[in-house]
């Protein structure tokens, strides 16, 4: 049902696990999914453009109407105080999509802002292995708005996601497989 967890269950051995969704690091009084996760990345559109998104996906393609919509919106606004944003303190990477278009109605928006009419901050908490100089010479446009905060142009993000991630998610799987080894062939 909308709004709850599936209960744990065990799962296949592999190298990794991709789980994408809205609580990929909620921590309750009942449950820690964060303590589980090796590589926590956060897609965080603003606020505005959440709902932007909400709104046009739920009445083109769910068939809602605008005002169920809404509805649904305040609704929400509990758990995604208490549930949702809480989740990004704890990410090791977020990407924030941020238009550079005028969103500041939300629920008169007509389209939602492209890429190309964005940028995205990237935010990193814990990643020794950022290597800024090489993402701000790959990346055409890009700068640092913090010591820990690449920001990018938004038809960037795609090859931003590439250059960040490609070499974590190996770094992890070559770990995972090392203990493997050590555990199989303990010498």
């Amino acid at each position: 049902m909308p709004g709850t967890f599936t209960p744990f269950q065990p799962l296949p051995e592999s190298d990794i696990l991709f789980y994408e969704g809205l609580h990929g690091g909620v921590v309750t009084q009942d449950c820690d999914v964060a303590k589980h996760v090796d590589l926590l990345i956060g897609m965080v559109p603003i606020v505005n453009l959440e709902w932007i998104q909400k709104i046009i996906r739920d009445t083109h393609d769910r068939g809602h109407t605008h005002e169920k919509v809404m509805d649904s919106i305040v609704r929400s606004m509990d758990d995604y105080i208490n549930y949702i944003t809480p989740q990004f303190s704890r990410t090791h990477i977020n990407f924030q999509r941020v238009p550079t278009v005028d969103t500041s109605n939300p629920f008169s928006a007509k389209d939602i802002p492209s890429l190309d009419e964005s940028f995205v901050v990237i935010r990193f908490r814990g990643i020794s292995a950022a290597d800024f100089p090489y993402y701000l010479q790959m990346i055409e446009g890009s700068f640092m708005s913090r010591i820990n905060t690449l920001v990018v142009p938004g038809g960037k993000m795609k090859l931003a996601m590439e250059l960040i991630l490609m070499p974590l998610i190996r770094n992890i799987i070559e770990k995972k497989r090392q203990a493997h080894h050590q555990l199989s062939d303990p010498r």
